[in-house]
């Protein structure tokens, strides 16, 4: 045997062999790391788990007692949510209520605005006509003697040929300054 060489046939069941010891010695030791696993939960399950350092074991009536609490505490916080949201309802439809009195009010307020707007403007169409019908010198002295920006309102209304006998009786520094006043009414307004 020393110097002869082995046949292949016996060398590869020889191979086969030390494979299969591999094997056993293998599952054996996996076999009694897993029964020792098995073994521990089994005792743990038994006595329960073991507790770190410091730390007992939760008991089952204080953890049914905390999430009865808890329970309540969610149960109020939707009683409050529904609450709240009755609320906001409520506040909706007062505000809504609100705006439909405020757009009503505009509404008579525009009303008798355009009311007051044309009865205003019939005083001076009136009163534009009571000037048209005077005669021109009657007038210049009646104009002489109002507010000069009141008097080119005036002015600007008449019909132009009664407008400039008035003007042309006026004091012509008083006319200038009717002149520069209905003038200057649109300069201010912009071109663009």
């Amino acid at each position: 045997m020393s110097g002869q060489p082995v046949p292949r046939a016996g060398a590869a069941s020889i191979l086969i062999v030390l494979a299969g010891l591999f094997l056993v010695a293998g599952m054996s030791r996996l076999g009694l790391g897993v029964a020792e696993v098995i073994a521990a939960e089994s005792g743990a399950a038994a006595s329960g788990p073991e507790p770190a350092a410091g730390m007992r074991h939760p008991d089952p009536g204080d953890l049914l007692a905390t999430l009865l609490a808890r329970e309540a505490q969610i149960a109020a916080a939707e009683e409050a949510l529904a609450a709240r949201g009755a609320q906001m309802r409520a506040a909706e439809q007062a505000l809504a209520r609100q705006m439909a009195e405020l757009e009503a009010t505009e509404a008579r307020l525009a009303a008798t605005l355009r009311l007051t707007e044309s009865a205003a403007e019939d005083d001076l169409q009136r009163l534009t006509t009571v000037f048209e019908n005077m005669k021109p010198q009657q007038a210049a002295e009646l104009f002489a003697q109002m507010d000069t920006e009141f008097s080119a309102g005036f002015i600007a209304r008449l019909r132009p040929d009664f407008a400039g006998e008035i003007m042309a009786g006026l004091d012509p520094l008083l006319a200038y300054a009717i002149s520069a006043v209905i003038a200057g009414r649109h300069a201010r307004t912009p071109r663009e």
